[in-house]
C-alpha cells in the first residue's frame, strides 16, 4: 500500500515544525512538502492526498475553497472559525473529505464523550462551568476546545450551546440562570493547554480535566487523522470518526 501524501499549511510554524516531525517519523505518511502566508498552494495541493491545515481561520477557508477544485482532502485544527467560514467549509465539503475538530489529542476526545454522558445523567440541578487556560500568545477565546466541551455538555442537556452559553459575568450579574453553561478563560506563560468541566450540585462537585503538557500529542493526532481521511467520501468528519468512539 502506498504512503499517503501529506501536506502542511503554516510549515514554518510551531505546529508547522511538530508535523514534519511526525510525519517523517509515522509509517505509512509521506512528507510532501508545506507553504506559509504568501505561498501560491495550488503546487502543494496537486502533488498530495491531504493538506493539514492550523493556521487561521480566513486562510483556512480561502485554503479550502482551492482544496476542493484540486480534489485534496484536509486536516483542519483552526480555531476560532467564524460561522461564514465554516460554511465556506460546509460547502467545500460536498467535494472532498475534511477533517475538522478543535482539539486532536485521544485524552480530549474521549473527554468529550465522558462530558456529554456526565451531563445527559445529571439533573438541571448540577450548574455546568468550562474552565480553560492556555498560553499568553493565544488569540482566540473561548478555546476551541472548551467550546467544544461545552458543545458537548449543552448536546448532553438536549440542548443547542447558543441558547445556554454565558460568555463572560463582570458586574452584578444577578443569581446564576438555570440550565446555563458558563465559560472562564484564562491565559499565561506558555501552558500548552488546560480544560475543565466543572459539573456543580447540591452538595458535591464532580470536576472531568485534561492537562496537556507537550503540543506533540496534537501533531500525532492530526497525522492518524490524514491517514484515515485518504479515499473517504466527501464530507465533514471528527476526531469520534477517526478514533472509532
Amino acid at each position: 500500500m502506498s504512503a499517503v501524501k501529506i501536506g502542511i499549511a503554516g510549515v514554518s510554524g510551531r505546529m508547522g515544525r511538530m508535523l514534519v516531525s511526525v510525519i517523517s517519523a509515522t509509517e505509512g505518511a509521506e512528507l510532501v512538502g508545506g507553504i506559509d502566508r504568501g505561498d501560491d498552494p495550488h503546487a502543494l495541493l496537486a502533488g498530495c492526498d491531504v493538506v493539514i491545515d492550523f493556521t487561521a481561520p480566513a486562510a483556512t477557508a480561502a485554503l479550502a475553497v482551492l482544496a476542493a477544485k484540486a480534489g485534496t482532502a484536509l486536516v483542519i485544527g483552526t480555531t476560532g472559525l467564524s460561522d461564514s467560514e465554516i460554511a465556506v467549509l460546509e460547502e467545500t465539503s460536498q467535494q472532498i473529505p475534511i477533517v475538522l475538530a478543535p482539539n486532536f489529542s485521544l485524552g480530549v476526545n474521549l473527554l468529550l464523550g465522558l462530558v456529554e454522558q456526565v451531563a445527559r445523567t445529571l439533573g438541571p440541578d448540577y450548574d455546568i462551568e468550562v474552565l480553560e487556560m492556555h498560553h499568553r500568545l493565544k488569540r482566540d477565546a473561548p478555546s476551541g476546545t472548551a467550546l467544544g466541551l461545552g458543545q458537548a455538555a449543552a448536546t448532553g442537556r438536549g440542548a443547542p450551546l447558543d441558547s445556554l452559553w454565558v460568555k463572560s459575568r463582570d458586574g452584578d450579574t444577578g443569581p446564576r440562570a438555570a440550565g446555563t453553561i458558563g465559560f472562564a478563560t484564562l491565559r499565561g506563560g506558555d501552558v500548552v493547554g488546560e480544560h475543565s468541566v466543572i459539573f456543580a450540585g447540591p452538595g458535591e462537585r464532580l470536576e472531568l480535566s485534561h492537562k496537556a503538557s507537550d503540543r506533540t500529542i496534537f501533531a500525532r493526532g492530526a497525522v492518524r487523522a490524514a491517514l484515515w481521511v485518504k479515499g473517504r467520501a466527501p464530507g465533514i468528519y471528527g476526531m469520534k470518526d477517526v478514533l472509532g468512539l
